[in-house]
């Protein structure tokens, strides 16, 4: 399942080299500007490490943000602003913006745009580990827990840290409440479809496997209409996966809705059911030849190619063909003209966020070091800002290499 889902682009940014000249007045000073260049360079080659794990990348982002901290929490015993946070400037590009970067003079800015990018990490090795060949159980697991950590990033940046950023995100940009609240949602969707996986290759209920593939298609659905009040021309691509993964498990929902019906002996219900199933994956056919046409940000996803999309054409077809028999010999049931309302809660099996928490600050960041900060030794005048129109030298990412694809299965 190599190109299973859609991936967005990873923020580029631009080198800080933290030095403060005179202000850093004393050698502690010096050290944490030196070790916070040298912890940010080391996250930023972590991004595009094909041998980086969640345990290496939790390290990096502790070093870094634990000193990078020492920029924003007060720590001169007032409630007033770090003297620090607004010294530094910060240039990201936005993952739907292309190589046109936001700039702010604000340590907020750049811890919220780094552990943008830590999120999206987490999202792309999901993905990458998603795509091996034989997917043992415990590498599920950690596709399954990479998502919600994606998901638990997210939702702290919003909650926590976007609210505190003195200049707004533009519209589209990637700390906008619109996008960031599509990750979140993306996140959570794609969490559970690992556990509809699961649920299908240990041959759960019927009725749980169709209550969480309506709840993630609803996910997907909600995750697409965040999106429609973004330009088409960079949010379009992304909507057509939403789309296509809506689709596609609603075609889900109502097979394995289908077979409950059967089970209750509801042989009519059973095929109008799976009869609607067949029109939603005919849907999510079309859309993913749509969605591959489409021009836009992000790794173009193949999902049509996979034996997880290609086995639920089949068992759509064959249940449908075994409930018509069985309504010819048993039933007689007259098929409902209208198919049937969805109202499946799913008890079990949904996937919430994983908390998270910015480390604490770095033992180095004492009130008295922060005292030998010396601002009033800096550069008179301000050649900090940059350029907006100045392009940031876009990520080099790995490439996946397509594996042989196994349907999904959990060995």
């Amino acid at each position: 399942m190599t190109h299973w889902f859609h991936r967005n682009p990873l923020k580029a940014t631009a080198p800080v080299s933290f030095n403060f000249y005179g202000v850093a007045s004393s050698p502690a000073a010096n050290k944490i500007c030196n070790d916070l260049k040298m912890a940010r360079a080391r996250l930023l080659e972590m991004f595009t490490d094909l041998t980086c794990t969640p345990e290496i990348m939790k390290n990096a982002t502790d070093a870094y943000f634990s000193l990078l901290q020492g920029f924003i929490v007060s720590l001169d015993g007032t409630t007033q602003e770090n003297k620090m946070r607004f010294f530094q400037n910060f240039k990201w590009t936005d993952t739907l913006q292309g190589n046109a970067p936001s700039a702010q003079q604000d340590a907020v800015f750049e811890l919220a745009s780094m552990a943008f990018n830590v999120a999206l990490w987490y999202t792309k090795f999901a993905s990458r580990l998603a795509g091996k060949e034989n997917v043992t159980e415990a590498e599920a697991k950690e596709v399954h827990k990479s998502l919600k950590t994606a998901a638990g990033i997210f939702k702290h940046l919003k909650e926590a840290y976007i609210p505190r950023l003195i200049t707004p995100a533009e519209k589209g940009r990637d700390l906008e409440a619109r996008v960031i609240d599509t990750f979140i949602v993306q996140c959570q969707a794609e969490a559970q479809e690992v556990t509809i996986a699961r649920a299908i290759e240990l041959k759960h209920n019927a009725s749980l496997i169709a209550a969480l593939s309506f709840e993630t298609a609803n996910f997907y659905q909600k995750a697409d209409h965040t999106l429609n009040t973004l330009e088409p021309d960079y949010s379009s691509k992304w909507r057509k996966y939403l789309q296509l993964k809506q689709h596609f498990y609603m075609a889900y929902a109502y097979c394995y809705h289908g077979q409950t019906l059967l089970a209750s002996d509801k042989c009519g219900e059973a095929i109008r059911s799976l009869q609607e199933a067949e029109k939603c994956y005919s849907r999510a056919e079309a859309l993913c030849k749509e969605y591959r046409q489409t021009k836009g940000p992000g790794s173009t996803a193949k999902p049509s190619e996979q034996l997880f999309f290609l086995k639920l054409g089949a068992l759509i077809k064959n249940t449908l063909e075994k409930c018509q028999r069985e309504n010819g010999f048993i039933y007689f049931h007259k098929v409902p003209a209208e198919a049937p309302q969805l109202e499946l809660k799913a008890s079990y099996g949904l996937a919430e966020p994983v908390p998270f928490e910015f480390p604490p600050l770095s033992d180095q960041c004492s009130p008295q070091v922060y005292a030998t900060f010396d601002l009033t030794k800096g550069p008179k005048d301000e050649k900090a800002k940059p350029k907006q129109e100045e392009e940031v030298k876009p990520v080099k990412e790995p490439d996946l290499k397509p594996q042989k694809d196994t349907g999904c299965v959990i060995s």
